[in-house]
């Protein structure tokens, strides 16, 4: 089960990935909002989502301009569970420039951890990362040692082309989101989950143990499995967007 969630990032000059919350399934809709300081005057501007056939395709990902294109690329949110690499050298919190001993476990593009700190990254040269986005994913940038562990973080992302153009903080990325549930833990949480979605919840939780279950009778595993798909189908329909849509066609004239 997924919730909707409206989101935003504050985008800086020259950066093209940016982080999503971790339990992001997917985006449903996205625009670029641009301001001058004043929330008078912020106007919100359709970015077009592409794939990731097209994104990769685009000569020049670091040209800079108001975003047009976003490719979100969905990831599993999971961070590795050993190092890919250490640092080869020590770093300050401001140094965008990270030389690692090896960048051979790394993607050519995204996010790791060094310590507590979340780094975005979409160039590499050599054993080096070059112009990094520190304190990434709510982290604070901060000092490392040399030897530092370096790990991958599967964080989702979005891609955005044009790369903002400076300042950067006038263009900020407006997004609804499908959320996963949160997970109930102990049992002693409430349930993450909206109302109209908890009969279907429970009656798929009863058919899927039926299947599981022994000594359960066959003939009730069929009726289970009508009430799930009875009460999923309510709870979307009651879920379904009710406002009206109206179709003008384009009538086109010629004069002779």
């Amino acid at each position: 089960l997924w919730t909707v969630e409206q989101g935003q990032i504050l985008m800086n000059s020259y950066q093209a990935i940016y982080p999503l919350p971790v339990d992001t399934i997917d985006l449903l809709d996205q625009v670029i909002r641009t301001s001058n300081g004043s929330q008078s005057n912020q106007t919100d501007i359709n970015i077009n989502r592409i794939s990731e056939s097209t994104y990769s395709t685009i000569p020049n990902k670091n040209t800079n301009g108001r975003p047009i294109q976003v490719w979100i690329n969905r990831q599993t949110g999971l961070t590795q569970s050993t190092a890919s690499t250490t640092l080869n050298g020590s770093i300050t919190s401001t140094d965008t420039t990270i030389t690692l001993a090896s960048t051979a476990n790394l993607p050519i593009a995204g996010f790791v951890n060094i310590g507590s700190e979340t780094i975005g990254y979409q160039n590499i040269v050599g054993n080096q990362i070059l112009n990094a986005w520190r304190g990434q994913n709510g982290t604070t940038a901060a000092s490392h040692a040399s030897s530092a562990s370096v790990t991958v973080n599967n964080l989702p992302c979005i891609n955005v082309w044009p790369t903002p153009n400076p300042p950067g903080d006038q263009y900020t990325f407006v997004y609804w989101r499908m959320r996963r549930v949160q997970d109930a833990g102990s049992g002693t949480n409430i349930g993450d989950i909206p109302f109209r979605f908890i009969p279907p919840m429970v009656a798929g939780l009863a058919y899927y143990l039926s299947q599981k279950l022994p000594d359960i009778d066959p003939n009730r595993i069929p009726m289970l499995k009508a009430d799930y798909e009875q009460q999923w189908t309510l709870a979307e329909q009651e879920d379904r967007e009710k406002a009206a849509v109206r179709f003008v066609p384009r009538n086109m004239f010629y004069y002779r």
